[in-house]
Formats: C-alpha cells, structure tokens, sequence
C-alpha cells in the first residue's frame, strides 16, 4: 500500500487584482486554468472549513484564500448533478431526469441529449484545452463518452463507481464498471492501487501538459470519494478509528457549534432532531459502537484522502507557475448518503473488516445524519440535507480570501460563471440541433463581494422529490416510496428557519399556492414528468 501522501500546505498568495473589461460581464483580462472539483455523496459539514473534525488542510487554506459560499444547491444526486453542473441546464433539459437508464421520455433517456453542449464544448471556442479525470455517469451510448462532448483526454470511470482497488461487478446481472483511458478499457495494477490517487495521477499529467502549452485549460476532476464502499488505506484509517466513540449525537452537536463559531450558520438555523432512522447512540451496546466507529472512521478517511489529493494538484499548480491564474472550484454532487450496501456485500460474499479491498460497507443513516448537520433529510431527497452543498472557490485575482457569502448559487450558475470568466460564449447551436440556453447566473459578482442579481427561481425535482425557492422562501414536498404518492407540500423561510423545523403553510396559504403555480410551470417548461405517471407504467 502507499504511504499517506505527505504535502506542505499551500504557501499564503497574493491577491493583486487583474483589470477587468465592462462592468457588464466582468471579465478578467488574462483568462484563466480551471479547474473544477466534484466530490461524490459528501456531507454538507464534512471539511475541516465547514465545522467537521475531519482534516482537510489543503481545501481549509483554499477557503481560507479564497470564498465560501453557505447556501449553495446541487440536484440531490449522482447522475442529475452532473449533468446539470456540466450542461448549465437542469438535468430534465440535459436528458437525464432520473438516473442512466431510459425511462422512455425524451427528459429522462438516462444521457446527455444533443440539445445541451457540455462545460468542455463551450470553452474549447473559447480558446482552451480540456481535460476530465474521475466520474463521468451521464450515459456510455455511443456519442455520449467525454471525448465526444468537448473533452481532450479523459481517465476514469464512465459509469457510476464500485471499489477502490479493482474492477468488480458489485450487482447480480450487472456488467463490471467501465474504467476506461482515453478510450481504452482500462486495466488497474494488482496491487497497489487506490483510486483516488489514480484519479488524481492522471490529472496532473494533464495539468502539466495543460501548463506547457499556450492555451489555458479547463479541468473537470470528479472524485467518486467518499461514495460508499467504505474503502480506504490503513494509514489513513488509523488517523480516525477510535475517534467517534462519542457517537453520532455528539458528533452533530460539536459540529454544530463549531459551524456555529465560523459563521458557516447562525443561530437562526437550528440542529434538527436526530433522524427518526437513526437509534440514540447510548442505546447501543459496545460491540455495535466499535463497528460504527469504524464506518465513520473510514468515511473520513477517504475524504482526508481526497484532500491529500487535492494538495498534490495544488502544489503542481505552484511549481508549474500557473497557481494564481487558475480558478479552482470544489463542491459536492449531493448531501450525505443514507443507503446501505447489504445486498452488494452479500452478493460479493465479501466479510473482510470495513476499509479493506475485502469489504463492502456503507455509513448509512446515522452518520449520513452527522454529515449534514445541521439539516434534516439526505442524498435522494430535496430538503436542505440532499441538496445543500460545501462550496469553494479560489483565484485570488478576483477573490478576496477568507469571504464566506450567504448568496444563493446553484450548479446551474457554473456554466455562464465560467464563460463570464473566460470570455466564452454559450454555443446556439451542437451540429444541426439548437441549444436549450442556459438556466443560470454568473456568479462572478459574488466572487468579487458584490450581489449577484437572479432573475428567476430556483427549482428542482428528482424521483417525486420537489422544491423550489424564491428569494428566502422555499416549498418542498417529498415523494412516498411505498405509497407511490406525492406527501404535502411543505413551506419555509429559509432566512429565519434553513434547518426547515417550522412549516408555514397554513399560515402563508396564499404564497403556497402562488410558488406551486410557479412550480408547476416550471416542470411543463423543463420537461419533468409527473413521478405518479411513471410509476404507473
């Protein structure tokens, strides 16, 4: 195995500030590396600069130089995510209303259509060289691999993930994850091998011959850490096991305050109750609290992982003087992950201790619960714990360091940000087919400490989930599984209540039916079809 990866925090930067054109698109003179990074299934207080305990050195000091957006939205899951914060569109217009299989709607075929163009295809005209490492999981058809949608090179896995250490089909009568290079099927070492550091291996051969060349470049680097399962290196693990014996409870409550004292929250955004899901820690007997530990202690491992990673593309950035000129970016695809893994374990009939290559674990509820404190609800759903996510970014030509910003983004934004920054223009047409345009706003004014002015509400929808949210008020209503039936909808203030403890419906009846007008509007508009029609099929 490898030893833990050992990085010197990244030194303290400048922050001399490049001339802009107009105030209109606010563009920097000198455009500017991207890089864009995704973590997969990670809790919105699971790094060290959102209240977590778990380290993260090199993500703190990008925060710390940088900016932290507090009420930023993903699209609740995997697949809708990334096809929307690679499209600009919400996922229904990308094609990929649900997950990767057909539906039979045009809004839900499971990959991107040719009626969206990808981050890659809008900033190749721009004048860069684009690359992708990590997670793809918008579809594997024919025309839909990342070096048909505007990527120069790609390593990674183009369907949704599985183990760290080998290739393993994980599901009866599913076929092997496809890791693929370039577009060769790929073939890991025997040993050896962890991949998030593959991930990252690959990306900075592409930064360095990005870093040689004249044209700037877009990099997309989408870890699948720390999705389950469990998987992590022994060193890393040894940093954590014994550290959460305290328990989930407590671990929420010494996250909150810690939140608390950062100004991540305020003390108008209460903890919510421990989910209904989750058994009270005191309640367990000592063998169960060794095994949960363990969970925990992995989980945080692999994110620990992830930022050593993340250290590495860093201090490459540093050494190939390309470092402030690069806008760096880090959010997660959705909130922490409450499904289990048992049927996987059990069809792998693996029983080795969580952690190792012989293992196929999950954190579930309740430390899926810690990971999203203070919020209620998880990855799937569309309350605050599903969709909010930990956001950073740094370019410290733009960016005065150490900014938190209450403004509300959402991945929608990344596509008109990024082309705002690098002097783009969103694409009419991809060959014969017209182009939806683009959902989102530019957050360029937010980088800068100015307001970012949205001239439209936010919206989401995934599996019956639903939401929107209009200025501080949000409506949300979640999806019965086993009744195949939509549940009230529910209403908030998000300034006054984001841990969504206090429904205002009966007292706002008028504002209710007003946003579900909108709402409803908004689904005929994006293609979203009822969640009732299509289980009735």
């Amino acid at each position: 195995m490898k030893s833990r990866i050992q990085f010197d925090i990244i030194p303290a930067i400048g922050t001399l500030m490049l001339p802009v054109a107009g105030c209109s698109t606010e563009r920097v003179s000198e455009k500017p590396n991207i890089i864009l990074i995704l973590a997969d299934d990670m809790g919105y207080s699971d790094l060290g600069c959102f209240g977590s305990e778990i380290k993260t050195p090199n993500l703190d000091r990008l925060a710390s130089q940088g900016i932290r957006m507090t009420q930023f939205y993903n699209a609740s899951r995997s697949c809708p995510t990334r096809a929307s914060l690679l499209t600009g569109l919400y996922q229904h217009q990308a094609g990929v209303g649900d997950m990767v299989s057909d539906l039979g709607y045009p809004s839900y075929q499971g990959y991107l259509n040719n009626q969206c163009v990808t981050l890659a295809q809008a900033l190749k005209p721009a004048g860069y060289n684009t690359y992708m490492s990590g997670k793809w999981h918008v579809g594997k058809q024919e025309g839909v691999h990342p070096l048909d949608r505007g990527f120069d090179r790609f390593f990674g896995l183009v369907d949704g993930g599985g183990s760290y250490f080998r290739r393993i089909a994980y599901r009866p009568n599913s076929p092997v994850p496809l890791w693929t290079k370039e577009r060769e099927e790929y073939f890991p070492p025997d040993s050896g091998f962890y991949l998030t550091d593959a991930i990252t291996d690959h990306a900075l051969e592409y930064i360095s011959e990005g870093a040689s060349q004249e044209k700037p470049f877009f990099l997309y680097l989408a870890y699948t850490a720390p999705h389950w399962p469990l998987h992590a290196l022994p060193e890393d693990i040894e940093r954590y096991r014994g550290k959460y014996m305290s328990g989930w409870d407590e671990l929420r409550k010494e996250r909150y305050v810690r939140m608390l004292e950062m100004g991540i929250i305020d003390s108008t955004m209460k903890l919510s109750p421990r989910d209904e899901r989750s058994p009270g820690w005191n309640t367990l007997p000592e063998e169960q609290k060794k095994i949960w530990d363990l969970r925990m202690a992995v989980y945080a491992a692999m994110i620990d992982r992830m930022d050593q990673n993340i250290g590495r593309v860093v201090n490459s950035l540093a050494e190939l003087g390309e470092l402030e000129n690069t806008l760096i970016i880090f959010l997660s695809d959705n909130g922490g992950c409450h499904e289990s893994t048992k049927s996987q374990a059990a069809f792998l009939k693996v029983k080795g201790e969580t952690g190792t290559p012989d293992s196929f674990d999950a954190y579930e509820y309740p430390w899926a619960n810690a990971s999203n404190t203070p919020f209620r609800m998880f990855k799937h759903w569309v309350h605050e714990g599903g969709i909010s996510t930990p956001f950073i970014a740094y370019y410290p030509a733009i960016i005065k360091g150490g900014t938190i910003s209450g403004q509300t983004g959402h991945i929608i934004d990344i596509m008109p940000t990024l082309l705002d920054l690098a002097g783009g223009t969103y694409p009419g047409k991809l060959g014969d087919n017209e182009v939806i345009p683009m959902e989102g706003t530019s957050l360029l004014p937010v980088f800068r400490g100015k307001t970012v002015k949205r001239k439209t509400s936010l919206f989401w929808e995934h599996e019956g989930n639903r939401a929107m949210r209009d200025g501080d008020w949000k409506l949300v209503s979640a999806y019965d599984y086993s009744k195949r039936k939509f549940m009230e909808w529910e209403l908030y203030n998000i300034k006054d209540d984001r841990s969504e403890l206090n429904d205002l419906s009966g007292q706002f009846p008028e504002r209710k039916e007003k946003m579900i007008m909108q709402f409803d509007q908004w689904s005929r508009r994006a293609g979203v079809i009822s969640k009732e029609i299509i289980d009735s099929k």
